[in-house]
């Protein structure tokens, strides 16, 4: 492939707006790539109209298989007017290309996309398999990882790159924290606010359980040394009709942030022994549920796949990259459930422009990263 090609996917990619949805026109692409070579085996898998997960395989079945991941939703634009170019125009300038999702994380996902298309253009033989994983609505809780993770994709994988974006791709990261998010609802009784006694004030009730969950959940201090602490942070609140009524109705998003030597289940454990202690009050009717919780992901930089992949690195870019955590959760956390023993690195193009207006992708890092996801592949398969 010449280096107009890979551009040129990438701009392609970004140019559908999958945003939080339509990810089946980002697979339909991606199989249309892969089309011309019937050694490869492409599968869509449905979680929703409209948004169907893209297992893509090639390579010789009898050996093992390394996984290359990427998400294809992306996060809303925002106010286009705040964008140089339209946020959907993959437009190129200065050496880099711009629009949502050139760094989180079509980037990385086209460079995957690219690595596999090299291959097989060029008759690499295998002595295993090379397994592209791409999913659906990550950016909104990771249910296309789970889904593929329950159906059996990742079992038995002899390694897992994710190619989110890291920091223009010096970092690569084996380590991340885990994320709850959790909803609390607060049902009372409506009354006119001249005569309150005759009501049940839902917000009180809410304000209750957040400064007792608040208080228990403090107790989670030890620090990670490289993911820091645990933070439980309360995100969105709703409640109530108009100022001179009681409210009826309350509720809260709280979203925590865990670190391997707190498993989520100890939190779980807190906010429902707060739920009930609450409840079994005279006027509290209050309700608990979790969104797409993630484990934290316990990793090391010591282990086959770390250590490979920074030599394969100082190779292409000729440095050192940072073998580090992040602070916040990936697919990872969804596909180390799966059956087997392996581990996950996430290393990608990008950098901390994601989910800003006039996000851009380097075009230099993006070409590098396609030879190193390339090189990795080969030195696990090839």
């Amino acid at each position: 492939m010449n280096k107009n090609s890979k551009i040129e996917i990438l701009q392609k990619m970004i140019q559908i707006p999958s945003v939080n949805d339509h990810e089946t026109d980002v697979a339909d692409y991606i199989i249309s790539l892969f089309a011309p070579y019937p050694e490869v085996e492409f599968e869509k898998v449905e979680y929703a109209p409209g948004r169907d997960n893209l297992v893509v395989t090639f390579g010789d079945p009898t050996g093992p298989t390394f996984g290359l991941s990427g998400h294809m939703d992306v996060v809303a634009a925002g106010n286009e007017a705040d964008w140089k170019f339209g946020p959907f125009s993959g437009t190129i300038q200065d050496g880099k290309v711009f629009g949502r999702g050139a760094s989180d994380m079509k980037s990385g996902l086209a460079a995957v996309v690219s690595a596999m298309l090299e291959l097989l253009e060029t008759g690499t033989k295998l002595n295993g398999q090379i397994r592209l994983l791409a999913t659906v609505g990550e950016e909104t809780g990771e249910y296309g990882a789970a889904q593929l993770t329950k159906a059996g994709y990742a079992d038995d994988l002899v390694g897992l790159i994710i190619a989110e974006p890291s920091t223009d791709m010096k970092e690569m990261v084996y380590t991340a924290r885990g994320v709850i998010d959790y909803e609390v609802t607060s049902t009372g009784k409506g009354a006119h606010s001249a005569r309150p006694w005759l009501g049940i004030n839902a917000i009180d009730n809410l304000w209750d359980f957040y400064h007792l969950a608040k208080k228990r959940l403090s107790k989670f201090s030890h620090g990670d040394p490289i993911l820091g602490h645990v933070t439980h942070e309360i995100t969105k609140i709703s409640g109530g009709e108009q100022v001179n009524s009681i409210p009826a109705q309350a509720k809260y998003m709280g979203n925590i942030r865990t670190i391997p030597e707190y498993p989520n289940k100890m939190f779980y454990a807190e906010l429902e022994s707060v739920l009930a202690e609450l409840n079994s009050k005279e006027g509290y009717d209050l309700s608990l549920r979790y969104s797409f919780p993630e484990e934290s992901i316990i990793g090391s930089a010591d282990t086959p796949l770390a250590k490979t992949a920074a030599k394969i690195y100082q190779d292409v870019f000729h440095e050192m990259p940072k073998l580090t955590g992040s602070l916040g959760a990936n697919d990872g956390a969804e596909f180390l459930q799966a059956k087997g023993d392996f581990n996950s690195l996430v290393c990608g193009p990008g950098s901390d422009i994601s989910h800003q207006a006039n996000e851009y992708v380097d075009v230099a890092i993006y070409l590098k990263a396609i030879e190193f996801y390339k090189q990795l592949a080969l030195k696990f398969v090839g």
